[in-house]
């Protein structure tokens, strides 16, 4: 059965940049040295600025909620105005953060290319609609609530495990994240 994880499950951590604070959902650790293996996270930017440096991690970066924010990597600029609109991108890329308009909520997917490789999918539920997932490799499911008061629910399944997300009477945006280690656990 799928294990669902909640707010007493989470860890807020400081940035590696020191310019804010991540609430970390989930993490796996790496047997390569590195800080994690995979790590998914939520964080509010307040204030616009440079990424943190990840060399070796491959990121996946989404907002979730605000106006959104413009990012420079290699002289390009990349708009993330829409949310549950996913960008990829090297950790090892120089990115500089401008908000365009206040405080956003940002949802970030790392994985160490040592460990492996994740896929983001996302799926906009209509009310009452259900996400039936039939996982044949590990998997996570999260599903987002709005609001500052929102509290985060992330569902973690195994290969051959099942589960059944419905939506309430607003509907519910699932973030699905398809996990592939190197070693195959």
């Amino acid at each position: 059965m799928a294990k669902r994880l909640g707010t007493t499950d989470f860890i807020d951590m400081p940035w590696k940049n020191g310019g804010g604070v991540t609430r970390e959902l989930y993490r796996l650790p790496s047997d390569q040295g590195a800080d994690f293996g995979l790590r998914v996270s939520m964080a509010r930017v307040g204030q616009s600025g440079p990424f943190s440096f990840f060399p070796g991690i491959d990121r996946i970066l989404m907002l979730m909620e605000g106006a959104g924010f413009e990012l420079t990597m290699n002289d390009k600029q990349h708009t993330l105005d829409t949310p549950f609109s996913p960008l990829a991108f090297p950790g090892e890329a120089e990115v500089n953060c401008r908000l365009l308009a206040g405080e956003c909520l940002d949802f970030n997917v790392m994985t160490d290319r040592r460990w492996g490789e994740a896929e983001v999918q996302i799926y906009h539920l209509a009310p009452g609609q259900v996400y039936r997932c039939h996982s044949v490799t590990p998997r996570l499911l999260y599903r987002h609530l709005s609001g500052h008061d929102a509290e985060p629910e992330l569902w973690v399944l195994e290969p051959g495990e099942s589960l059944d997300l419905a939506a309430d009477e607003q509907g519910a945006t699932l973030v699905d994240i398809t996990l592939y280690p190197v070693d195959g656990v």
